[in-house]
């Protein structure tokens, strides 16, 4: 049965904004070529995105032709503004954007661990609000949070979790609150910044993949056939409970110490480090990145394979190694990017390493990167959820 008018325009519609979302402002011919419709049909969509205030004149593009220059149209990006949250255990980051993902302004705030979960929710809250005041919005349309914990599949709230901080499940219900027309939405960390990594980094090229969190915690996040695995509890890639040699004992259902994380985080990589006499770079966060980028910035220009960074370097890949030839074996995911402040730090010096263990132990084939976003890769992703779903709201979700 063919499409009504209606159902056409609506369809129509949709797939011209998509387009601007993917591609930026586009001419009326660029979207005729893009979408194979008609010249009319372009021009009656044009028409009437442009008086339901989705789309606007966004400047002039010359054409190799004689003629007056075409008109550039983009979305309106004022027409909504969205909010993403980075909560971590010490502090909180926030950024607020326009529709398209146009910084407007950003802020961030440490939280002592000490503070009571009342004054903490409080303070965040109010930095929201001062950095929604400085981008100049009267409302927020969205509110995408990056936090690190489990999910809830079936509520999508984020679960009590041992050892992390009351205030972080408060401050999602306290955001709610103050911003009644905003939808909010929490997810895990490690998954948005896998998310970010597939959209603007590493993994740009790949629909399979597995990210390894390197920073303050342990995290993985597994994209398989190009969607994000939660599993059935919101626990997919809960790596650091993962039992490993190496470890004085073996994790409990309420501590990771004993697992993975003992071996590979910041903690354990900062007196390693400590062991092998590397000093990090100051003013680094977490410590241990900084004494990654400075053991991989001196074997690379200085010193020889039996430095004490060399060694460093080769430790820490051997530990890397035991997590990721555990995902591998599992997975088979042909892809691992090793993400977070610390995965960044490595860079390839450090991926390499991991690579060739790597390919020691396991005999399937994976190829081992560094971030491309570190620990900003976060708060990307957080945004990045954030303007889909309210572009999505907004202009109608993609068939799927």
């Amino acid at each position: 049965m063919a499409a009504s008018p209606s159902t056409a325009r609506a369809i129509n519609d949709r797939l011209a904004l998509r387009l601007l979302q993917q591609e930026g402002p586009l001419t009326a011919g660029q979207l005729k070529q893009l979408t194979g419709l008609s010249r009319p049909t372009v021009a009656d969509l044009v028409e009437r995105l442009t008086a339901a205030g989705f789309i606007a004149v966004a400047g002039e593009a010359g054409e190799q032709r004689r003629g007056p220059n075409a008109k550039l149209y983009g979305i309106v990006a004022d027409r909504a503004h969205l909010a993403a949250l980075d909560v971590r255990t010490e502090g909180v980051t926030v950024v607020v954007s326009d529709l398209v993902g146009g910084v407007l302004a950003e802020a961030a705030l440490p939280i002592a661990g000490d503070e009571g979960t009342g004054p903490a929710v409080e303070r965040a809250v109010a930095l929201v609000e001062r950095t929604v005041r400085e981008a100049g919005a009267d409302r927020l349309h969205t509110v995408g949070i990056g936090a690190p914990g489990l999910i809830d599949p079936a509520s999508g709230e984020l679960r009590d979790s041992t050892g992390l901080p009351e205030w972080h499940r408060c401050l999602v219900a306290a955001l709610q609150e103050r911003f009644p027309e905003a939808g909010v939405s929490v997810e895990n960390e490690t998954n948005l910044a896998a998310l970010a990594e597939q959209r603007d980094g590493a993994a740009r090229d790949r629909d399979t993949f597995v990210l390894l969190w390197l920073g303050h915690g342990t995290g993985a996040a597994v994209v398989l056939d190009g969607a994000l695995r939660r599993g059935a509890s919101g626990g997919t890639g809960e790596i650091g409970f993962l039992p490993v040699p190496g470890t004085s004992g073996l994790p409990s259902a309420t501590d990771c110490a004993g697992g993975f994380h003992s071996l590979v985080g910041a903690t354990a990589i900062a007196r390693l480090a400590e062991e092998h006499g590397v000093v990090a770079e100051p003013g680094t966060d977490p410590p241990a990145a900084g004494a990654v980028r400075a053991a991989v910035r001196t074997a690379v220009t200085t010193a020889g394979p039996a430095s004490p960074e060399a060694r460093f370097l080769d430790d820490l890949a051997d530990r890397i190694a035991v997590g990721v030839a555990s995902v591998v074996a599992l997975l088979d995911p042909g892809h691992v990017v090793l993400g977070g402040e610390i995965g960044q730090a490595g860079g390839e010096g450090l991926a390499a390493r991991v690579r060739d263990r790597l390919a020691a132990m396991s005999p399937l084939p994976a190829d081992v990167r560094p971030s491309a976003l570190g620990g900003g890769a976060v708060l990307r992703g957080a945004l990045l959820t954030a303007r889909d779903q309210a572009q999505d709201e907004l202009f109608g979700a993609p068939e799927r």
